[in-house]
């Protein structure tokens, strides 16, 4: 027997250790989540379980910031009743705080507000971290003041400076930037803003998960350069309103088999949808699943470059091994499902983080 053998477990759960700090940590490219990571289908199981394992998220928010939250819950009996023809084990998408029963440890309203609030966003983040040394994942979104910021010189000081400092101040927390949602009343600034955004993650190397390019496409891949964030698209910024992308597609194909309903604050049932699809891809990627597309950020609220790929993986969601997941379904305390599309329209945030 080798004198080294008994070495060897300690020497595996190392490299495992090492593996998953850079995988959190250091990325030579950007990490760009949006429209094009909405295929949940491609997840493999390995992925989604090796991100249950290893991430540990605090998730800040008020009402459009739900619709990922609120998805994540729905699409656990989604997933459990055989939509969108996954087989996968059950409750496997469950999360709740504190990660019990095998689900994904996610503390939805961790911290009160949201990102536009500042400087109360990154003292709520310090705060928050200061009592919770285990958490290595930061997410926060937007309301409406993204475009104001824009427009007010503010963003950067306000938000992409801050974000940055708390990086180089915890350098083993990965922090996820997001865009805002869309509003077709203060259209261009909105986009500006979000581009603006966009830009610096990419040319930075940052991770984002771009809320707003998602609210730009149906799950076709058809493009809708003017819209709102009830999903509802224009024939220009503040222009007549033409139709609703999320409801005409719902009502053109089946419940629980293609879509499923949920609580979707501000806008439709498929948004939300759509939203949980691309944060389990973002949680599968931050748990060290190489997706294929890393540095591939070739994506602007401006185009109407159709959606020619989902970032695919050759993988299928349902993966060959037979691991169990014996968790509960995800805690409906800390994301309740309280209608199917609820208060629709633009209106302002609900501060329902503040409790």
């Amino acid at each position: 027997m080798n004198q080294f053998a008994y070495l060897r477990p300690v020497m595996v759960a190392v490299a495992f250790c090492c593996h998953l700090i850079l995988a959190l940590n250091v990325q030579a490219d950007p990490v760009i989540v949006d429209h094009r990571h909405t295929n949940i289908t491609r997840l493999p199981q390995t992925a989604i379980e090796a991100a249950k394992a290893n991430l540990h998220i605090a998730y800040g928010h008020t009402s459009h910031g739900s619709q990922l939250t609120t998805g994540m819950t729905g699409l656990v009996a989604f997933a459990n009743g055989g939509g969108l023809e996954l087989t996968l084990p059950t409750d496997i998408f469950a999360w709740n705080n504190g990660g019990s029963g095998g689900a994904l440890d996610l503390h939805d309203y961790a911290m009160g507000g949201d990102v536009g609030y500042y400087p109360q966003w990154v003292d709520n983040t310090r705060s928050y971290l200061g009592a919770n040394s285990d958490v290595n994942v930061i997410i926060w979104s937007w309301c409406g003041q993204v475009d104001d910021k824009y427009a007010a010189g503010t963003l950067e000081s306000e938000y992409l400076t801050p974000m940055a400092q708390l990086e180089a101040d915890y350098p083993d927390v990965t922090f996820v930037y997001m865009t805002g949602h869309v509003d077709i009343w203060d259209d261009a600034d909105n986009k500006a803003a979000n581009q603006m955004i966009r830009d610096y993650c990419n040319a930075n190397d940052k991770v984002l998960y771009d809320f707003a390019d998602i609210e730009h496409y149906d799950p076709d891949g058809t493009y809708f350069e003017y819209v709102n964030d009830d999903c509802g698209y224009y024939d220009g910024p503040g222009g007549t309103l033409l139709g609703n992308w999320a409801t005409e597609w719902q009502n053109s194909h089946t419940e629980d088999v293609d879509w499923y309903s949920c609580g979707s604050a501000h806008s439709q049932p498929l948004n939300a949808n759509r939203k949980a699809y691309a944060a389990w891809w973002l949680w599968a990627v931050l748990g060290g699943w190489d997706d294929g597309s890393a540095g591939d950020s070739d994506v602007s609220d401006d185009s109407d470059s159709s959606d020619d790929s989902d970032a695919s993986d050759d993988s299928d969601a349902s993966d060959d091994s037979d691991a169990s997941d014996d968790s509960d379904a995800s805690d409906e305390s800390d994301s309740s499902d309280d209608s199917s599309s609820s208060d629709s329209g633009s209106g302002g945030c609900f501060l329902d983080s503040l409790r």
